[in-house]
Order: structure tokens, then sequence, then C-alpha cells
């Protein structure tokens, strides 16, 4: 009888992680699908059905998953902040915080980390931006993103300023606009949406930016110091 048991607890075990295997496959299908319908077609005239047909599931499996199209926004978004590879990038950019001693180079890792992230993010920003002019879903989304980024800027600013590497008189909410300014997906349809300008330019040029307008004078080589 006892050998019978654990026949079916590992079957039980082998059973369950499949099911988390598949249903991991066909959110990564679904996540897709809607990702380049919207992109292709616009918010507006993406719909789930269409999503769902293009996934080869059902409109009840989506609803169920991410409640709708603005759980599917949502849910796209949060992927593509995550980056390539394993470790998710926002984890990656912590642990570097914290072990980085050098402004400068944090922030250059900041930019190599937004060169990585913007290209899978930003498109779907804009998506949201754009929607929101008419769809209050998307509106209210657009707010909410909008205000994690800002959370996110502030941690960051909030960072340099302990370490008193911000420039003198340099207000946290002053520093944490700065961050969130230069983090903004309208910079990066100008640069690489319409400059064409590579992701890896993107993100030293931001990089540079945010160096010369946040950190103190001591903390800069000569070429990025005034007077």
């Amino acid at each position: 009888m006892e050998p019978r048991l654990r026949s079916v607890k590992r079957k039980r075990r082998y059973d369950s992680a499949g099911r988390l295997q598949q249903a991991a496959r066909t959110r990564t299908l679904v996540l897709d699908s809607a990702q380049r319908l919207f992109l292709q077609n616009g918010y507006g005239a993406t719909t789930v059905a269409s999503i769902a047909a293009s996934a080869n599931v059902s409109v009840e499996t989506i609803y169920k998953a991410f409640s709708g199209k603005p759980g599917l926004v949502r849910a796209i978004r949060d992927r593509g902040l995550g980056g390539h590879g394993p470790v998710h990038a926002e984890q990656r950019s912590d642990r570097m915080r914290m072990a980085e001693r050098d402004p400068r180079q944090i922030i250059l890792n900041w930019g190599s980390l937004a060169a990585e992230v913007a290209p899978r993010v930003c498109p779907i920003l804009l998506l949201v931006r754009d929607a929101a002019a008419t769809d209050v879903d998307m509106a209210r989304l657009r707010h909410e993103l909008d205000e994690d980024r800002y959370r996110r800027m502030t941690i960051n600013a909030r960072h340099l300023r302990h370490g008193r590497h911000l420039r003198r008189g340099m207000t946290l909410r002053a520093a944490t606009d700065i961050l969130w300014t230069y983090s903004s997906p309208d910079l990066y349809e100008l640069l690489v949406g319409q400059r064409r300008w590579s992701p890896s330019r993107y993100g030293r040029f931001i990089a540079d930016a945010m160096i010369a307008a946040l950190l103190t004078p001591a903390t800069l080589p000569p070429a990025h110091r005034q007077g």
C-alpha cells in the first residue's frame, strides 16, 4: 500500500508541475500576442477576442487571468521591466546601488539598465499615453504607472542624497524630478523612435545628463565640472 501511495504522490507532483509549466507557456503566448496586436493595431482597435484567437485560447481564459485589456497592458509592462536574464532588472539595480560606492558609476549603471529595459517597456508606455486621451481605464493606468515610476526614482534620489552626492541646494524632490524626466518614455520616443539612436547611445546619454545635473562637482571628472 505504501509504495502505491508514494507513486500517487509523485504522479500528483508531476501533474502539478506540468500544469504550472503549461500555464506559464499559455501566459507567455497570450502576452506575446497582446503586445504584438496592441503595438500593431493600437489599443482601441485591439479586442480581447482577437488576442484570444491569436493565442489560441478562450476569451474566458484571458479575462480570468488578466481581467481584460488594462490588465494585459499592465502585465506586458511588468514583464518588460524584468529585462533580460533570470534576475529582474530592478533587483539587479537595487543590488548594484547598495554595493557600488561611486555615484557616477551608479548612474552609468542606471543608464545601462535603461538601455536594456526601455526597448521592452517604453513602446507599451507610449501606447498607454496615447490611449489615455480617450479611454478612462487607460488614463487611470497611465497615472498609476507614472506614480510607480516616480516612486522608484524617489528611492534612487534618496540614495544619492543619503550619500551626500547631490549638488549643493538640490532637494530630494528636484533630484527625483530630474531622474523621472530622464527615464520618461517620451524622451525614448524622441531619441530612439524619431532620431533613430541606438538603445546603448540613449542609455549613455541619459546617464551623462543625470550625472551633470545631479552630482556635486567634487565627484565629477574635469570634463563634467562647471566653471
